[in-house]
Order: C-alpha cells, then structure tokens, then sequence
C-alpha cells in the first residue's frame, strides 16, 4: 500500500475507509494518539463498543495473546476493534507477522509502539505496508511548530497571527499534547473564524505580550539598552518559564539567521523567508538586524553566547546566579 501522511489516514479513517492493521510507531506520542483515538470514534458504533472494542497494555500480554484475540469475529456488528496501548513493552512483537495474514477481515488492529520504531527492511514491517498502515510518528522541530500550530487552528476555523504563532512555539516548545491543551484555552474564549493575537495568547496562556524574546530582540536591534534589560530582569524574576538556556538557544537561533542574511545571494522577501526558514512575516526584521549588526559582530556576539551557555550550566563560572548572568550576559551583547 502507498504511504499515507497522518492528514490522508485521518481524512480515510474519518471517510469510513479502515485497514486491516494500523502499526504506530515513533517519537512523537501526539499523532499516535490523535489516530488512536479517530479509529475509536469512527469504527464502532457507541452501541458495538461494549462488545467489540477491546484494549489492551503491551506489559500484560504477549504476542499470542494480541493473535488469539485478533483471530476471533465481533460478536455482533462488522468489526472488532483491537487497541494495543504501550506495544513496545511487547517481547518479539515481530513475531505477529506470521498471524496477520490469517487475521478475519472484520478485525482492526491498532499497535501504538511509541518511542521506537521498527526495522522496516524486515519482513514484519513489509507485511504491515503490505496489508495496512505502518506509520512513523516523527518528532517536530521547532521551527516546524509555527507552522502547526496555524495549520491545526485553521481545522479548527480560526487564525492566528504569525507572531502570535512564534511567541506560543517559542514559549512551549515542541509538546504537541501540551500545546494543543493551550490553544484549546484560548479557543474557548474566542469567536468562531476570529484570528488570534499576541492579546489572546497573553490573556488565555500568559505568555507576557511585552517580555517575551521578540521584544528582546527587538530592544537589542534598537539598541534599546533599557527596554533590554526590563525584559531580561523579568525573565530572571519568572526563570521558570523563561529560563536562561532557552533564552540563549533562541537568541543562538536568531543571530545566526542574521548572520545568514549578510550571505544570502537572493534578498527579495519570499526567497530570504525560504531561506531562514521563517514566516515572511518576520523578513524585514532580520534584514533591519543585519543593518545593525555586521560579520563582525555578530559572530563575537554568537561567540558571547556560546561562552553563556556553558556558564548557565556551571562550566567555568563561580557565579550562577541566573538574574546575573541574564544581566551580564546582555551588557556583554550591547556592548
């Protein structure tokens, strides 16, 4: 069977089309649970399930147990839906690959292997993509998760403002399940088809629409050395959520893309946002930053950074206080 992305397994699951055997693999948990969950909604009616849904802990059954199971017929209905939560803990699952050719059509059966995946040269996983789905669930990258988070408010109806996108990914980071959570925060007070602003995101999530790491960035450009360090000392007072580690890689982040701008070839907005791989949107503030800051300087000031990072985590550096590195390690930027 052709691969199918997590997009075309939901629209065929949600389209009543089902395959004999969902093998779910990979780092990301969110989309194993997210299809998980599609095949419970939509196979069985609510009045089958009492009878033909079963789910099972891969560390209370072995493979013989999944087979023997899967071999047998609904007790009423077209399907039997068979759920394998937590399969990794599954000795030799492998080993399935000798039953599934003799497994009833009326069977459906979903193995959510999470935080591994298989061997897909070997003969189990080709008799999965042969008779079903093998689906590798992988992690997003941060600079992937702006773009998601648009993409799973546009399902929902609704916009959302390509800053206000970057200040959530950049605040909580790469936890689809947690980020999710958040959105759907903000989503129960918004208007249906309405866009959502950095106002919605400070009011529903929290996250300070003046001390965030825009705002820093904004204030280094301007060489605003006031406004910088306002935001810096905030940051030290709510390290928790703004720790300096994370402060750094993303500043890390942004003066490379910076330093990139004073080498890319193409400048014009579009083939500059493909380049940095960033919302164009966002263009004019790092062509603004390469005005401001040369070769020279930003490669001292990346240097600078790379010397805080080992210092916050206590390499070569008595001193860790983080409301003092935050402080120092600005002054050090700015000047």
């Amino acid at each position: 069977m052709p691969v199918l992305s997590f997009d075309q397994i939901l629209t065929n699951i949600r389209n009543r089309v089902f395959h004999p055997i969902y093998f779910l693999m990979g780092e990301e948990p969110y989309f194993i649970d997210v299809i998980t969950h599609q095949l419970e909604e939509n196979v069985l009616e609510e009045d089958y399930k009492a009878f033909n849904l079963l789910i099972m802990y891969g560390r209370d059954v072995d493979v013989h147990t999944i087979a023997n199971q899967a071999r047998t017929y609904p007790m009423s209905g077209n399907y039997q839906l068979i759920i394998v939560k937590e399969a990794q803990d599954v000795r030799n699952i492998e080993e399935l690959d000798k039953f599934i050719p003799v497994f009833p059509e009326s069977t459906i059966l979903v193995i959510n292997y999470k935080y591994k995946k298989i061997d897909g040269r070997r003969s189990f996983a080709k008799t999965v993509e042969k008779k079903g789905i093998l689906f590798e669930s992988k992690k997003l990258r941060d600079y992937n998760m702006p773009d998601w988070i648009n993409s799973y408010l546009k399902n929902k109806g609704y916009g959302i403002s390509p800053k206000a996108a970057q200040i959530i990914a950049d605040f909580l980071g790469t936890d689809l399940h947690k980020v999710r959570n958040e959105l759907e925060k903000v989503l129960i007070s918004s208007k249906p088809g309405s866009k959502i602003t950095e106002i919605e995101v400070e009011t529903n999530i929290g996250i300070s629409k003046d001390f965030n790491i825009f705002e820093l960035q904004s204030a280094l450009i301007q060489n605003d050395k006031i406004k910088a360090n306002r935001i810096v000392l905030y940051f030290a007072a709510n390290s928790k959520d703004n720790p300096i580690i994370k402060t750094i890689i993303l500043l890390y982040s942004f003066f490379i893309k910076v330093l990139k701008v004073h080498y890319a070839t193409d400048k014009s907005r579009n083939t500059l946002a493909s380049y940095l791989g960033v919302h164009p949107f966002f263009v004019a503030d790092y062509q603004q930053a390469a005005k401001q800051f040369n070769v020279a300087r930003l490669r001292k000031i990346i240097g600078i950074l790379r010397q805080f990072d080992l210092k916050a985590k206590g390499y070569g550096s008595v001193n860790t206080n983080e409301s003092d590195l935050y402080k120092e390690m600005i002054y050090r930027i700015m000047h």
